[in-house]
């Protein structure tokens, strides 16, 4: 029997969310459980769940813009291009993030708050392994919070709203933990809200008109491009993995952790979120500034 998959359209967007990912996990469980059964080592089980989790994902989303809401370009609309362009903007976010990481760590030196320490002669890998680790989070969350999730909520609310929304559950998410580890780690929650606002603001620096759901009415809603905010996000995930990895840098411990950076996390300390909200407020101005000229 056929399931007619179009109703699931009508539904609001909350609904429409929890039904993708409860699909997600019935297809998954198959998979996943016989998985953590059969491989012994965590790591390794955690690795091939997780890359079958998201492949699932892909063909997911393929399978929910032809039977839910009849697009075959969801992958399109949520900003995901292959071209000389997108290429170059990936490149200039993956500059902008280890850019900003860097000067912030050099910031830090200045004022005394941290050595630099002497560069391993494995660097050059670290680098490389950085990079692809780096890539594969940026495309990997960029994909699923600023392309699937900020579609379906723009499906329905407006964009201030939904970028809000949006960053918020970005933030939240990274918290799915044991309880003592969200305690721990919960300073980090304003740093991940300003990067997840900044990393939206980042898609709409290259933005395209697309059909708002077909019940809310004949207006449009604007959709950007992911190639900036993967190249952003990867950015600073790799600047963060050379510094940590290498062991580039000691603290001094001159100042609190508060000021550095809780948790071993350079952007949930006092200057870190300065950092992030000069950061935010220059993409939100590129963004801006993009919007008019292509109005003209």
């Amino acid at each position: 029997m056929k399931v007619d998959l179009s109703q699931l359209s009508r539904f609001p967007a909350p609904a429409r969310i929890l039904s993708f990912i409860l699909i997600l996990l019935l297809l998954w469980a198959p998979f996943a459980i016989p998985a953590y059964l059969i491989i012994k080592d965590s790591n390794l089980v955690s690795i091939v769940t997780m890359l079958i989790l998201y492949l699932e994902f892909l063909l997911l989303i393929r399978l929910w813009g032809q039977r839910v809401y009849h697009q075959p370009d969801l992958f399109q609309r949520y900003g995901l291009e292959f071209s000389r362009q997108s290429g170059w903007e990936l490149a200039i976010g993956l500059a902008i993030g280890v850019t900003s990481l860097l000067l912030l760590f050099v910031v830090e030196a200045a004022l005394g708050w941290l050595t630099w320490q002497p560069a391993p002669p494995q660097l050059l890998r670290i680098a490389a392994e950085g990079l692809l680790i780096a890539l594969g989070v940026g495309f990997a969350e960029e994909l699923v919070f600023r392309g699937w999730l900020l579609d379906e909520l723009q499906r329905d609310y407006q964009f201030k709203f939904a970028r809000w929304l949006n960053a918020t559950l970005f933030a939240l998410l990274h918290f799915i933990k044991p309880l003592s580890e969200v305690v721990r780690t919960f300073p980090q929650f304003p740093g991940l809200l300003l990067l997840g606002l900044t990393l939206i603001w980042a898609k709409q620096t290259r933005r395209k008109r697309w059909q708002r759901s077909p019940w809310s009415g004949p207006g449009k809603v604007l959709n950007g491009c992911l190639s900036l905010p993967i190249g952003l996000h990867g950015g600073l995930v790799w600047g963060y993995y050379i510094i940590k990895v290498g062991r580039l840098t000691q603290y001094t411990h001159r100042v609190p952790e508060w000021v550095t950076g809780l948790s071993g996390n350079p952007l949930s300390g006092v200057l870190g979120l300065i950092f992030l909200i000069c950061l935010l407020l220059a993409m939100r101005q590129y963004a801006r500034r993009s919007s008019l000229m292509a109005a003209r």
